[in-house]
């Protein structure tokens, strides 16, 4: 891990910076595989699928009753682990629904929100070298509790073209049937499109690597509407004297493990603790299964000594990260003034861990910064608001010289015509 200590601002930028990415070689081969997809459906799927997975695979799409066998590979542990994160996450999400919002702007002019449900979602769930069963939970849930009505699932197959039994069984919890044993570019791209095994979907959801990423921000130019640009995973950890480093250290490196892309970052008042934690970093990296995946992602991460609260904050804003512990003493100083932050962790007994899986919050962030501007999945991720409005006749005759004076200033008379000739229909009403 590098180590900056009070470095000035005109550094931050470069000192934040995320691991580089070759972004103009993997935005070529996305369009290269989304052309032959958008041509070739299901032939390109698995071409691709076998030159990137390993697997030829005769059917994509994951039968019921593998669905339902693969709750014979579940231990009962487990089982009651997956179903209390269900349950709290059920209950964060069910939270957020909100009524119909309805206001008389005028005597006669009524106007209304109403939250629909989005038709087609899809979900990318990563199977890679760890199979995160969890993100069904954070996407699969609330789009059931919104009302989507379409729900397809994709997740890249092992080396022996099965899926692990912890997705299947997560994701018949939740009712999800329409599972696709597809992932990377080509699940992206099949899920733009539509093939004839792959129903094309209105929005995508779900994290992924740097490819997919891409080929998520290439979906878009074809019309589908995606979360966020969600990429390698990172964390931000501000501690001061009051934390424990050993908890401090476990967190980072419960990111560092996710992939060799991850960032972790600890910024602190105190060079005591900067020196504990990295020791900490040590001894348990040691033990880890992960280790070598964990030692390349801290080849890019970073302590920083800063000499105050306030130059913390103003750093983590800068950064934006996507997940934000905080332990301090003047904690609220923090949760207050905190503005560009995917989900916050507050405390020595909020684990990074606990937003990932159990504690209601969703796991589905901002990163690369984009938390200055995204939010991380919620509900409302699965609705669009529509408006609505009704004028009647008392209504049109409160607005109507507005409208009609506004029209004519842009010179858009059939605008303005729309509204004269109501107006002229009730005067010769009288």
């Amino acid at each position: 891990m590098k180590h900056f200590y009070n470095p000035p601002q005109q550094q931050w930028d470069s000192i934040l910076e995320r691991p580089a990415q070759a972004q103009k070689e993997i935005e070529l081969t996305v369009s290269e595989i989304f052309s032959e997809i958008k041509s070739k459906g299901d032939i390109a799927v698995k071409r691709y699928t076998q030159l990137f997975d390993g697997v030829e695979c005769e059917t994509f799409r994951v039968s019921e009753e593998r669905i339902t066998q693969s709750e014979r590979h579940i231990s009962p542990q487990l089982k009651e682990a997956i179903a209390l994160a269900k349950t709290n996450i059920t209950k964060f999400h069910a939270a957020q629904k909100t009524e119909r919002i309805f206001v008389e702007t005028c005597p006669g002019v009524s106007c209304w929100q109403e939250k629909r449900a989005i038709e087609k979602v899809g979900l990318y769930i990563p199977g890679g070298s760890a199979p995160l069963f969890s993100t069904i939970l954070m996407l699969a849930v609330p789009a059931v509790l919104a009302g989507c009505k379409q729900i397809v699932l994709c997740t890249p197959p092992n080396k022996q073209g099965e899926v692990h039994p912890a997705i299947l069984y997560t994701a018949g919890l939740c009712g999800i049937s329409e599972i696709f044993t597809v992932g990377g570019i080509q699940a992206i791209g099949a899920m733009t499109f539509g093939t004839d095994t792959i129903p094309n979907v209105y929005k995508i959801f779900g994290p992924g690597n740097q490819y997919v990423t891409a080929a998520k921000q290439m979906a878009t130019s074809f019309g589908i509407a995606i979360d966020m640009p969600a990429g390698p995973s990172e964390l931000l950890v501000f501690a001061d004297q009051t934390a424990n480093p050993s908890f401090v250290a476990a967190d980072l490196l419960s990111q560092a493990e996710h992939g060799a892309d991850s960032q972790v970052v600890l910024v602190t008042t105190s060079q005591a603790v900067m020196e504990q934690v990295e020791e900490a970093v040590t001894l348990q990296l040691a033990a880890l299964p992960r280790k070598a995946i964990a030692l390349k992602a801290l080849e890019n991460s970073k302590l920083i000594l800063v000499d105050s609260n306030e130059n913390a904050l103003q750093l983590i804003n800068r950064y934006s990260p996507e997940h934000f512990i905080v332990i301090a003493e003047d904690e609220t100083f923090f949760i207050q003034n905190i503005m560009n932050a995917g989900s916050v962790f507050i405390g020595n007994y909020t684990p990074e861990s606990a937003g990932d899986y159990a504690s209601g919050t969703n796991h589905t962030l901002p990163t690369n910064g984009y938390a200055r501007q995204y939010s991380g999945v919620n509900l409302d991720s699965f609705y669009k608001s529509m408006t609505f409005q009704k004028i009647s006749k008392e209504g049109i005759k409160v607005l109507g010289s507005a409208i009609e004076e506004m029209a004519a200033a842009e010179g858009l008379q059939a605008h303005k015509n729309a509204v004269t000739i109501r107006l002229k229909s009730l005067e010769d009403e009288r």
